[in-house]
C-alpha cells in the first residue's frame, strides 16, 4: 500500500470504513504498533470493516488477525477523514478511509507475529520519532494520549 496526497484526491477512490486499535502497556506510557508485512512501515493494529460485521466486531477481528490478542473494544477516541490522501494498493484500487479508533484493553490470546506482521511491540512517542511510522498514524496516537472523553471528529 502506498499513500497519495493531493488536493480532494478522494474523488478519485471509494470510501471504506476501517477501525484502528490503540492498546495502551499497564503505564499507560507506550502503545502497540505493528510493522506490516507489505510496506515494512510501522502503524496501529486494524484494517477495513467488512460487509455484514460492526465497527467493535471488525475493530476486534483485525486487533486478532495481527497481534494475535483477543481485545475487549472500549471508548471511541476519534474518527478521521479527509478528502485530501487516499491509500492504493498493489491491484490498483485507491481507497479514501473514514478511520475509527478505538482504545481496547486485551482479555486474552498470545502476543504474536502474523502473516500481516513482521514485527510488534509497545513503542512510547519518543519511540516513535526514530521509527517509520506510517504519516496517518500520528495525530490519532497523540489523540488517544491526550485522554480525551469526546472523540476527536477530523
Amino acid at each position: 500500500m502506498k499513500l497519495i496526497y493531493g488536493e480532494r484526491i478522494g474523488k478519485l477512490a471509494i470510501l471504506r470504513t476501517s477501525c484502528a486499535a490503540v492498546i495502551f502497556n499497564p503505564t499507560r506510557q507506550k502503545v502497540l504498533l505493528t510493522r506490516r508485512s507489505d510496506n515494512g512501515r510501522w502503524c496501529l493494529p486494524g484494517g477495513a470493516m467488512d460487509l455484514g460485521e460492526s465497527a467493535v466486531e471488525a475493530c476486534a477481528r483485525e486487533v486478532l488477525e495481527e497481534t494475535g490478542l483477543v481485545v475487549r473494544v472500549g471508548k471511541l477516541i476519534g474518527i478521521y477523514t479527509t478528502p485530501n490522501f487516499v491509500a492504493e494498493y498493489a491491484d490498483g484500487n485507491r481507497v479514501q478511509p473514514v478511520d475509527l479508533l478505538f482504545e481496547v484493553e486485551p482479555i486474552g490470546g498470545d502476543l504474536c507475529i502474523t502473516d500481516e506482521t513482521t514485527e510488534i511491540g509497545y513503542f512510547s512517542l519518543d519511540d516513535m520519532k526514530s521509527m517509520d511510522v506510517m504519516e496517518f498514524v500520528h495525530e490519532p496516537i497523540h489523540d488517544a494520549f491526550a485522554g480525551q472523553e469526546a472523540a476527536f471528529v477530523l
